[in-house]
């Protein structure tokens, strides 16, 4: 069973860091890319970042490229998001997703792209 859980988030300053962690569990996991989706509240969700199975390659969206940080830990099955320079803009409930259909990154830039989803963590930026 395809289990994706994340951890990490919590109630920042404008200006902070977080670090977002998603433990990988029941795929081989350096055989796939993963994924960070969020959604802000009372909007739709939005596609963040994403890592191929070997790390090398990552791909972000526009409104995070420069402030986000996607990499993964294939001995520990598990991938990370390191935020900085933190915005109310921010707030949203976090996933971790992957499709284990071993696509490039290049197809996977949109949340239907992927298949199988962590609960999500909430990320607060807020003074």
């Amino acid at each position: 069973e395809v289990q994706l859980v994340e951890s990490g988030g919590g109630l920042v300053q404008p200006g902070g860091s977080l670090r977002l962690s998603c433990a990988a569990s029941g795929f081989t996991f350096d055989d796939y890319a993963m994924g960070w989706i969020r959604q802000a509240p009372g909007k739709g969700l939005e596609w963040v970042s994403a890592i191929s199975w070997s790390g090398d390659l990552t791909n972000y969206a526009d409104s995070v490229k420069g402030q986000f940080t996607i990499s993964r830990d294939n001995a520990k099955n598990k991938v990370y998001l390191q935020m900085s320079s933190l915005k109310p803009e921010d707030t949203a409930v976090y996933y971790c997703a992957t499709d284990l259909k071993a696509r490039p990154l290049d197809e996977l830039t949109h949340p239907t792209d992927f298949t199988y989803w962590g609960q999500g963590t909430q990320v607060t930026v807020s003074s």
